[in-house]
C-alpha cells in the first residue's frame, strides 16, 4: 500500500508542471466534483477580500461563506503556512 504522503508529494509534483489555466481547469475538472472546486474558489476569493480589508460581514455578503469557514480562512492567512498570501500576491 502506498504512503499518504508519497501520494501527496505526487500531487504537488504534478501541480507545479502546469503551465496554463485550461490544465489547471481541465485537473481541476476530473480530480474534484464541481462543489469541491466551487468550495475552494470561495475560500480563495473570500482570502483576498480579507487581505484586501474588507470586513466580515462584507466578505459573507459578497461571497456567500459561512462564518465558520470564513474564520478558518481568516485563522489560515494569520498563522497558517502562508499559501492564501502567496497565490493571492502572484496576481
Amino acid at each position: 500500500m502506498t504512503d499518504k504522503r508519497v501520494m501527496y508529494e505526487y500531487l504537488l509534483d504534478r501541480l507545479v508542471k502546469l503551465s496554463t489555466r485550461e490544465e489547471c481547469e481541465r485537473l481541476l475538472e476530473d480530480l474534484c466534483t464541481y462543489a469541491e472546486t466551487e468550495n475552494m474558489a470561495q475560500r480563495l476569493y473570500s482570502a483576498k477580500l480579507v487581505l484586501e480589508g474588507r470586513t466580515y460581514a462584507q466578505v459573507e455578503e459578497e461571497t456567500q461563506i459561512s462564518s465558520a469557514t470564513l474564520s478558518r480562512v481568516s485563522r489560515c492567512i494569520k498563522y497558517g503556512g502562508g499559501g492564501y498570501r502567496t497565490i493571492i500576491e502572484k496576481e
